[in-house]
């Protein structure tokens, strides 16, 4: 299809002149609008006002420039069609072979601090999305450009086919218009229902829509397709790269999530281990190091093939580290890594390297496809942001208690619990774990597993637990394991006789008033 006629109307600019030049190589007639029409002069470009094509003035402060029938005629009707080509040459309609459209910044726009909703209607697109949906329904005659990241791929084209843009591009681009279209007024209507809809606190209409942007080697099997898929247009800073390493499968990127939750909970240095969905030895400590060799230390069988996470920068030394503490890990994550430990960690062949940008902005809500639906709930806050207030509301319900030297102690094994799949159970000296008891269907199992993983370590150790006690059994393991305090939400109705058996036993336990149950 050789491209004669073509429509330029953008409000991203970026990389139009190259374009709007390759247009002008092989001699086609622009029209455009506005700003556009005065950077296409600006660089010397042909091209002529919309209000020639259409014979109407832009009027309306800009609001109504191209919604005319010579324009929409010139887009929609069929070229094959006898009939129709009679009707468009009868009204003067001529015909449009190419659309270069964007839309107005409205998901720009209502990102800025104290946007006000005129400001935000105001930049409601009518006339571009008409023009790119008119364009793509027609793509049979009609190629339509609405992303500049498509600019060199169609100058590509116009020059490999002498000014003419082929049937498969042409599709190609047609489809993206209506995904484009599709997002945006998503997007406009998110916001108009937060302006205009009371609810509950979570939406009504939980209407997203996610791209693929990995092919994974398999699922959890080999005999499972994979893919990961990423929110168009969400809110969220988070990200990550891959420096290294094969692709990665759909279990190392369960893995990863979990340890994106660890970090989350801790400013001061930590590194975790995880294995399987949940950590295996999680640590915080001023020197990372520190931290790193105590995470791995906590269970350094079950280490083996997890993925070890920091949040701190990489250096040379690091990588030497956990080389030298693990013979074998999948992954490697950290917020930087220097040139230096990239240099190291890229001399293990299959090592994938991850690093993860704004850790601290993720978006605020956790969903899970069912099978009836979609399951969707806030996101749990980390326990760092709010660990002031935590403190302060600690509520002894022991004779013995701790020291409030020693709350921060507590507050540590907290943080573990909260990340820890349930039943879960968390031991910890200072600021390290020394046992973790995770997955059991009975609490009480969790707390021997805990304790059979810390060994000799329990004695001594704090323990918290992630939801209530139901019954004082769990007390008499840890009291048989010289475990000395107790961290836990409360809220059984036996409560009254896990408290009689820590004091029987001499347990120091508080509650905190609030569960982490990760199911």
């Amino acid at each position: 299809m050789k491209v004669k006629r073509a429509i330029i109307s953008v409000s991203d600019k970026t990389g139009l002149i190259p374009l709007a030049k390759e247009l002008q190589r092989h001699k086609v007639e622009i029209y455009s609008t506005g700003g556009t029409l005065t950077l296409l002069k600006n660089h010397r470009i042909r091209a002529k006002s919309i209000s020639e094509l259409t014979g109407f003035p832009e009027i309306l402060e800009g609001r109504l420039k191209t919604l005319h029938p010579r324009v929409h005629g010139g887009l929609l009707y069929l070229r094959s069609n006898k009939k129709q080509a009679r009707e468009a040459k009868k009204y003067g309609i001529v015909p449009i072979d190419m659309v270069v459209v964007n839309l107005y910044p409205f998901q720009e726009t209502i990102s800025k601090p104290g946007v006000q909703l005129e400001t935000a209607v105001e930049q409601i697109d009518i006339g571009g999305p008409t023009m790119l949906r008119s364009a793509a329904k027609n793509f049979e005659s009609v190629a339509v450009v609405p992303d500049p990241q498509d600019y060199p791929m169609v100058i590509e084209e116009l020059k490999k086919s002498r000014g003419s843009i082929s049937h498969e591009l042409r599709q190609k681009l047609a489809l993206k218009v209506f995904r484009h279209t599709s997002t945006y007024d998503r997007e406009i209507a998110k916001y108009l229902t937060k302006q205009f809809e009371k609810e509950d606190g979570l939406p009504n209409i939980f209407d997203e829509v996610f791209k693929k942007t990995q092919t994974l080697r398999y699922g959890e099997n080999p005999h499972q397709r994979a893919a990961l898929y990423q929110r168009v247009g969400g809110r969220s800073k988070f990200s990550f790269e891959q420096f290294h390493g094969k692709e990665l499968s759909y279990n190392n990127i369960l893995d990863f999530e979990a340890s994106i939750d660890i970090l989350r909970e801790f400013k001061e240095p930590a590194a975790c281990v995880v294995k399987h969905n949940n950590p295996s030895g999680i640590s915080a400590d001023p020197k990372i190091a520190v931290a790193i060799r105590q995470a791995v230390d906590c269970d350094p069988l079950s280490a083996f093939g997890g993925i070890v996470a920091i949040n701190q920068t990489c250096d040379e030394g690091l990588a030497r580290l956990v080389f030298e503490k693990l013979s074998f890990f999948e992954l490697m994550v950290a917020p930087h890594f220097t040139e230096g430990a990239l240099q190291i960690l890229k001399s293990r062949k299959n090592l994938r390297v991850i690093q993860v940008h704004h850790l601290d902005d993720l978006e605020p809500y956790d969903f899970r496809v069912i099978k009836t639906g979609l399951l969707l709930q806030d996101r749990d806050r980390p326990v760092c942001e709010r660990e002031k207030e935590l403190k302060k509301n600690l509520k002894w319900v022991t004779e013995k208690q701790l020291k409030p030297s020693e709350t921060s102690d507590l507050i540590f094994a907290w943080k573990c619990a909260k990340v820890v799949r349930s039943n879960a159970i968390v031991l910890t000296h200072g600021k390290k774990t020394v046992g973790i008891g995770c997955g059991q269907m009975s609490r009480v199992d969790s707390v021997k597993l805990a304790c059979m993983k810390a060994g000799d370590l329990t004695r001594g150790s704090v323990l918290a637990s992630d939801a209530f006690f139901p019954m004082p059994d769990n007390i008499e393991v840890a009291h048989e394991y010289g475990i000395r305090a107790i961290i836990q939400p409360g809220g059984s109705i036996r409560d009254q006789d896990v408290i009689d058996a820590c004091n029987k036993t001499g347990i120091a336990m508080c509650f905190t008033g609030e569960r982490h149950f990760r199911h």
